[in-house]
């Protein structure tokens, strides 16, 4: 393994150069931030040293604070474990020195490490430096002065936009704003670093204390105004979130008592985060998503993924069209077969409207857009599927036109070519059955739209080599998807752990409660938008054609509705038409159409079980648990069966591909949060009184009784069945 190591040497010129070695981006764990406070103690010290330069090994300064440390909090609830760095280090040592220190940046500054290098009196950046303070995007806030330092070196309007969005500049832009002294090639970094500290130590350039600075900070009125337009904004964007507001307030109370007090307030305000559950949350979402590509008896048995260059994809619809794109911006070749050469065109033409759609949000450049569709390719049979590695098919989701497919692909291609399936709920091995290359054939399920969505759902059956799944993990990382390996069953893990979402949300409706309240209500627990915008959004026919898949794989727990039905026979279909739940028109907000109440009421009529004939009465947060409690039910059954490598895998997907609220960290996590017990009291109290939809699975009972929690790995020999 690579030393850790904090590194002091003295140049004949009087300059010490004190390097931090941590790869692969030099995190400040606890023995960096220990070796840091000996070395600069040391040069502070010793009589040879005028001057001292701060820099990272291997290209890189420092990625920030070892987030580590932060899980071991979260296990112990001890706050010992987080080091003094910003009252301790980095202004009694470093800022407060009598000697002066510059920092030398390249690759990157991120978080702790921008922090350390602000309390530096000059900093020199080699060109292309990534420089930002992402800590918000774990639950917490700077916690090493950042607050204060940040807005004194690029003003507060500017330092705010940086800290709140967690999104990083380029060192060129650091000079224009002030954070960065000067911007000098690689080669040259070290050397100009070195005779900046000596021109400071000679006072030939400005010893500059960056916590002490002030004209940039405007004028007191000035300041307030801008913390209140970014207090109400972020009320908008993060309602849930306590580390935005607190931010702020640990920004006004430097402005206003002295940047000194501000570090202070900051350092206790941040360790009183590092314990909320947002930071739990987000933390666990964090490393969670890093553990998804490690599945047992597939990267732990020594297989090299083979190289995956050429693609082929069936079907140019919404799904395939989204595919195409997410590989050919990865620059992998890809074929797009069509029928007939009107649809082909069709394909090939929402391709390019996906790739100059990203130019023209500013997330592509021209020449890439050009090079991406240089490689893509449309064709109307399989001549040319003789070479490719991967066949993707993207087509509608019937059984007999996808057997009828892999019975021809499987002829058509190599050998060694992955045979995947698009498929969102029809099983594998009906799928590949008429097939002798079971070993080659697997689920790439991806979310629409596909190129945007970030999960890459890799569906098993118990014929799938470890190879396959191997390869196609390596191609989820290479387009920039988080890959998770689910098992086989009716809508694998995402669509499977949510069918009862929609269901329960229909099952309050037709026991009285206000569609309207029930989407306002989630979207306020912090989904994207309650499941009947969804819905429209999705279409109906999706929503019919599912249901069924559902109701017919899980009979003993599908509520069935009729309102859908209903609407359609209506002439509603979402947002497709402008008309569903919500009214819909171009360049306005879909508003809620009261004009679908009689509908809903007819619904109500047909299905009849309101108790007693009479709405039930219900508040805000039972609402809430009667729609996702069964959502965490069926991900009970999810586990227990083995559908999934961990629970965390259903946390990440959850988060990825249902947009479940990272900050409440997954949809188990959550109910750990929450608590089993209280989850399976509610459920058995619900079934009793409406139906066994709501019945408490077996799995959930067991960890509800025992006091253990749903995420805890389990030892009953059902488990892994499905991997």
């Amino acid at each position: 393994m690579a030393e850790v190591s904090v590194t002091l040497e003295v140049g004949n010129d009087g300059v010490a150069l004190i390097t931090l070695s941590n790869p692969p981006v030099n995190a400040m764990a606890v023995p960096i931030i220990a070796g840091l406070k000996d070395k600069f103690t040391e040069a502070m010290r010793r009589d040879d040293v005028k001057a001292i330069v701060l820099t990272g090994k291997g290209g890189r300064f420092s990625g920030g604070f070892d987030i580590n440390v932060f899980q071991k909090v979260h296990k112990t609830g001890d706050l010992s474990l987080l080091p003094d760095v910003s009252v301790d280090l980095l202004v009694n040592i470093i800022e407060d020195g009598k000697k002066p220190s510059v920092a030398a940046i390249e690759g990157l500054a991120l978080g702790g490490g921008l922090e350390l290098a602000m309390g530096c009196h000059a900093r020199i950046a080699a060109p292309k430096a990534q420089l930002g303070l992402p800590e918000l995007t774990l639950g917490v806030i700077p916690g090493f002065g950042g607050t204060q330092r940040l807005p004194r070196l690029v003003g507060l309007s500017k330092a705010v936009e940086m800290m709140l969005s967690s999104k990083p500049i380029l060192s060129e832009e650091g000079k224009k704003l002030g954070l960065i002294d000067a911007v000098v090639s690689s080669k040259e970094l070290l050397s100009v670093s070195r005779k900046w500290a000596l021109d400071i130590a000679d006072r030939r350039k400005p010893w500059m204390r960056s916590l002490h600075s002030t004209d940039k900070l405007g004028s007191l009125f000035e300041a307030r105004q801008i913390l209140k337009v970014a207090r109400q904004q972020a009320k908008l964007t993060a309602p849930n979130m306590p580390q935005h507001q607190a931010c702020l307030d640990v920004i006004e109370e430097g402005i206003v008592h002295g940047g000194y007090n501000g570090v202070l307030k900051e350092a206790k305000v941040f360790k009183g985060l590092v314990l909320s559950d947002t930071s739990r949350g987000l933390v666990h979402v964090f490393f969670a998503q890093r553990t998804t590509s490690k599945v047992p008896n597939v990267t732990d048995v020594g297989l090299k993924p083979r190289p995956v260059k050429k693609v082929a994809i069936i079907g140019g619809g919404l799904m395939g069209s989204g595919i195409a794109t997410a590989l050919i911006l990865s620059n992998i070749y890809v074929l797009l077969k069509e029928i007939n050469s009107e649809y082909l065109q069709k394909g090939i033409k929402l391709v390019e409207a996906n790739i100059r759609g990203l130019v023209t949000r500013k997330k592509l450049a021209a020449d890439k857009a050009d090079k991406a569709l240089s490689i893509l390719k449309g064709v109307l049979d399989y001549s040319e599927f003789r070479d490719v590695d991967l066949v993707i098919e993207a087509v509608i989701e019937s059984i007999p036109l996808k057997q009828k497919i892999f019975n021809e692909i499987e002829k058509e291609c190599p050998p060694h070519c992955i045979l995947a399936s698009n498929t969102s709920t029809i099983d594998l091995n009906i799928v590949g059955e008429k097939t002798s290359s079971q070993g080659r054939i697997v689920g790439a399920h991806f979310f629409s739209p596909a190129h945007v969505m970030p999960l890459l759902e890799i569906v098993r059956t118990e014929k799938t080599s470890a190879q396959v799944i191997l390869d196609l993990i390596a191609v989820g990382k290479m387009i920039k998807k988080v890959p998770v390996v689910v098992g086989n069953c009716t809508g694998f893990a995402v669509n499977r752990a949510f069918f009862p979402y929609t269901q329960s949300a229909h099952l309050l409706v037709h026991l009285g409660v206000d569609v309207f309240r029930i989407d306002r209500l989630i979207s306020s627990f912090g989904l994207p938008m309650g499941p009947f915008q969804l819905q429209d959004l999705a279409g109906y026919g999706v929503a019919l054609a599912v249901g069924k898949e559902f109701a017919s794989a899980f009979p003993d727990r599908t509520f069935r509705s009729s309102l859908v039905e209903v609407l359609v026979k209506s002439g509603r279909n979402g947002k497709n038409n402008g008309k569903g739940y919500y009214i819909y028109e171009k360049g306005s907000k879909p508003k809620p159409d009261p004009s679908v109440l009689p509908i809903i009421e007819e619904s109500r009529r047909i299905t009849n079980i309101l108790p007693g004939g009479k709405p039930i009465s219900v508040s805000d947060q039972e609402i809430v648990e009667m729609i996702l409690f069964p959502v965490v039910n069926e991900s009970c059954r999810i586990i227990d069966e083995g559908v999934v490598v961990r629970a965390s895998d259903l946390d990440v997907a959850s988060v990825l591909g249902m947009s479940f609220p990272s900050y409440r960290g997954g949809i188990v996590f959550w109910a750990d949060t929450v608590g089993p017990k209280h989850i399976y009291t509610s459920l058995k109290k619900w079934s009793e009184l409406y139906g066994s939809f709501f019945k408490p699975s077996k799995f959930l009972e067991e960890r509800a009784t025992k006091g253990v929690p749903l995420s805890a790995p389990s030892t009953s020999s059902a488990s892994r069945s499905k991997l």
